[in-house]
This record gives structure tokens, C-alpha cells and sequence, in this order.
């Protein structure tokens, strides 16, 4: 009985220090880091990288010990940070699970005399950036070298110790993923993994499906990168690779962008953080691109991600501005039917835009006394009347500003020979400047003969180009 008490109360004694050393555990974050030769009082940086951007997160002056201490109760977000010297030099390194580590090195060689105390994380990736470190100065004068090369046996053998060195790389990461498959090192080398394409099949006439690899490529571009993991947005690597994807995998054209932006979407759906950055930043993306037509692709992204409440991120006042804006846009999409204008010429006659009769017909949105337009409509009045009028071009001007007088006579002056209109009611004219999404002029559109918009928030100098190139397209030759 004795010795039964005895050992229940150590094993009651062992579990209350356990307790008492977990509450113990410091929380927040410690990182000390040294770096021998800095001045004391100095100031540097800890910063983080989110996607395609670095951030500050706070800053700390060199202590008399030589030390750069960052201290906090609350623990980092986890991921690929930076240490910012005051000479603007830097080194990255992995803000860990625990956050309470040391690292300590000198400016003569930040990587290869890294130390590290108190983190198998920092110590996996310090030790993969000096292997290599000392690849690079392998491979480095081998590829210098090859160029230059002019018999082939010669040329072979530099490529073999290329092949060589190239296949040391993999394997290290390969046995690293194998002996430490729970690391956030091992999740950022399988990321950067490229998909090993497969030998491409034979179609049916025996020749080999040519366009098979790029398919592959792309489909199984992302098996190796986890959306499920935050911590994938605080590295270089997982913005890298969306944008290589999006870019370079995708079709530019607004469909194809948005059956991407979809996938990406899905996979993101896997964590809440991963799903907001994706939303967040492909919807901001393609609302500022200054590629014509893509902001069918913001429209997209607000109809199904914000008009359906699933950005939750984003307050009433802001999802109101966002789907205002894309419901503004929708109307006046490329491919979409320009709306309805009816406005009165000098004389008073009313011509309504549809009853303009042309292949095409340039709606120039304008002001007679706008510097910009006073550079532009002589222009574009130039190449109409060389060129534009004869390939079947029509100009329909519309003058948004609220002085008739003057604007007629502007257009007898400098002999607007076009169609010119204006709205005198002020209430009519700012329903149509909202129709048309105008905020500043010139603004002008390009329609075809059935008045769907081509091209839009053209400069005169594109307009030439763009009805040349239609003009080709709708050669005989050229259809299909």
C-alpha cells in the first residue's frame, strides 16, 4: 500500500510541474539577434513578407552586448522574415512556432557564420542556404564557361557536372522532406517543386499531342503548395507562384482569367486567411490593371465574392462602394450593347446614337474648354477626316460641359465637320455620364455597326491601329 501512494503521489507531483511549466512558458515572442560589427544605438528592422510586399513589424536600436532584442506579449504571424541592418543589407530568416530564439552572425558573411540557438526551423534553413551557397559557387563559372565551348565533347562534359550538381540540389531536399516531413521547411521545399511532366501521349493520327505538356504543367502546377497553410502567404514564394500562374498559364483574356481566378479561389477556400488574400488581391489586380477590358474581371469578382456577402472582411460601407462600382462598369463591359443616347445637335435636332448609321462609331465624351481635349479632338479630327471617314467611321461628340453657346461656337471654329451633340438638361446629362463611367475627359468608346462596344477609354494615337486591325479581321481571308 505504501509504495502504491508513494508512486501515485510522485505521478500526482510529476503531472502538477508539467502544468506549471506549460503555464510557465513564455508567451509572445523573444528574438535575439547579433550580428558582430554593428554600432551600438543603431536601428534596425524587423520586417515580414505577405505576398508580393515586405512590411515592418517593428525596429530596436543595438544594445551595449552588440544584441538587436525584439520582445512582445503576442506571437508573430509565422513565416519568411527579414532583419534589416542599418547599411539597408538583410538576411531572412523563419519566425518558428515557439518565437524564442537567437540568431547571431557578422557582416563579413551574414549566411555561411549564422548561428542558431533555440530553433530546428532557422537551423534547417541557414543550413540549405550555405549547401546552397557553396552549389552556386559550383555551377556558377560552369555556366560562365559552357558558352564558350566549341567542341562538343567538351560542351558535354560541362553540362554532365551541371546535370550533376543540379541533381545533388534535388536530392538534398528530397532527403530533407523524407527525414523532417512535418517542417515548415520541407512544405516550402515541396512548393517550390516543379510538376515532372510525363511523356505526352499519341493522338489519333499516331503524331504526339504537342500541346499535352503545357495542360499538364498547368493542372498540376499547384500539387506540391498547401492552401491550407497561412503560413504560405508570409513567404516570397506562394504570391510568386499565383502570379506565374495567373500571367503566364492563363489565357489574357477576361473568361479564361476568371475560370483561373475560380480554381485559385476553390484551393483557397481551404484556409480563411488564403481565401481573403486571394479574393482581396485578384479583385484589386485586375480593378487597377490598365489592360484594356479587364475590368470584366473585377465585375466577376464582386458579383460572386462580394455582392454574396463571402468577403467577410469587408464592412457595409465598403461592399457598398465595391458592388456600386462594378455595377457602374457592367453595362459598358467590352462585348456589351453601349447604352442608349439621344442628344440634340447644334440645331436643336435630337440624334439618337442608335440611328447613327457607320461600321463603326467613335463616342467621343468631351469639353470645349478641357486642356486635354483641346490637344486630343484636333487629332482625332485629323484622322478622321485622312483616313477614318473613308473606312466607314463615324464621331459622335458629345459635349459634357453646361455651355451651350460657347460650344457651338467651338464647333464652327474649328470645324467639328462630325456629328456633335449635347444634353441640356443637367439631370439627363449626369445620367449619362454615370451610364458611360465619366469622370474626366476625353473619354471615347469605339462601337461597331451594331453599336457593341470593341474598345473603350482609348487615346487617339490607338484608334488608327484598332480599326486597321478590325478592318484586316473581317477580311475574307482571315475567317474562319
Amino acid at each position: 500500500m505504501n509504495t502504491f501512494f508513494t508512486k501515485s503521489f510522485i505521478v500526482l507531483l510529476v503531472l502538477f510541474f508539467s502544468k506549471l511549466l506549460i503555464a510557465s512558458e513564455p508567451e509572445g515572442h523573444i528574438i535575439k539577434i547579433s550580428v558582430k560589427g554593428l554600432q551600438e544605438g543603431k536601428m534596425c528592422i524587423l520586417a515580414n513578407y505577405y505576398g508580393d510586399k515586405q512590411y515592418i513589424k517593428d525596429s530596436a536600436k543595438v544594445d551595449s552586448k552588440g544584441e538587436v532584442i525584439f520582445k512582445g506579449t503576442e506571437k508573430y504571424p509565422q513565416g519568411v522574415y527579414m532583419f534589416i541592418l542599418p547599411t539597408k543589407k538583410y538576411f531572412d530568416f523563419i519566425m518558428d512556432a515557439k518565437q524564442q530564439f537567437t540568431l547571431a552572425t557578422d557582416t563579413v558573411d551574414l549566411i555561411k557564420n549564422m548561428k542558431v540557438k533555440n530553433s530546428d526551423e532557422n537551423k534547417f534553413f541557414y543550413e540549405f542556404q550555405n549547401f546552397m551557397g557553396v552549389k552556386q559557387d559550383q555551377i556558377q563559372p560552369l555556366r560562365e564557361e559552357l558558352p564558350k565551348l566549341k567542341d562538343k565533347d567538351s560542351i558535354k562534359t560541362v553540362k554532365d557536372k551541371i546535370t550533376k550538381i543540379d541533381a545533388e540540389v534535388v536530392s538534398y531536399k528530397e532527403t530533407f522532406i523524407k527525414n523532417n516531413p512535418n517542417t515548415f521547411i520541407a512544405k516550402l521545399f515541396n512548393a517550390m517543386e516543379e510538376p515532372k511532366i510525363p511523356d505526352a501521349p499519341l493522338l489519333a493520327n499516331g503524331a504526339k499531342d504537342t500541346l499535352y505538356p503545357y495542360r499538364y504543367y498547368k493542372a498540376h502546377f499547384f500539387d506540391n503548395v498547401d492552401f491550407s497553410d497561412e503560413r504560405m502567404l508570409y513567404t516570397p514564394l506562394f504570391h510568386k507562384k499565383i502570379k506565374q500562374y495567373m500571367d503566364n498559364l492563363t489565357a489574357q483574356t477576361p473568361d479564361s482569367i476568371n475560370v483561373s481566378a475560380d480554381y485559385l479561389i476553390q484551393k483557397g477556400k481551404a484556409n480563411k486567411e488564403v481565401f481573403k488574400y486571394l479574393v482581396y488581391w485578384l479583385t484589386y489586380t485586375y480593378e487597377s490593371s490598365q489592360i484594356m477590358g479587364m475590368d470584366a474581371v473585377f465585375v466577376h469578382m464582386v458579383n460572386k465574392y462580394y455582392a454574396t456577402k463571402q468577403a467577410y472582411w469587408v464592412d457595409s460601407t465598403q461592399l457598398d462602394k465595391i458592388t456600386t462600382r462594378a455595377n457602374t462598369l457592367e453595362p459598358i463591359l467590352i462585348g456589351k450593347k453601349a447604352p442608349a443616347l439621344n442628344m440634340a445637335d447644334s440645331t436643336g435636332k435630337n440624334i439618337p446614337l442608335y440611328d447613327v448609321k457607320a461600321k463603326y462609331t467613335i463616342v467621343l465624351f468631351w469639353e470645349h474648354t478641357c486642356g486635354h481635349c483641346k490637344t486630343a479632338v484636333p487629332k482625332l479630327l485629323t484622322l478622321y477626316e485622312n483616313k477614318l471617314k473613308a473606312q466607314g467611321v463615324a464621331v459622335y461628340a458629345v459635349e459634357i460641359d453646361d455651355k451651350p453657346i460657347e460650344w457651338k461656337k467651338f464647333v464652327v471654329e474649328n470645324k467639328l465637320n462630325w456629328i456633335n451633340v449635347h444634353e441640356m438638361d443637367p439631370y439627363k446629362r449626369a445620367v449619362a455620364k454615370k451610364m458611360y463611367d465619366i469622370a474626366s475627359t476625353p473619354i471615347i468608346y469605339v462601337l461597331d455597326k451594331d453599336k457593341i462596344i470593341i474598345a473603350k477609354r482609348l487615346d487617339v494615337d490607338q484608334i488608327e491601329g484598332l480599326i486597321d486591325f478590325m478592318e484586316k479581321k473581317d477580311q475574307p481571308n482571315n475567317k474562319k
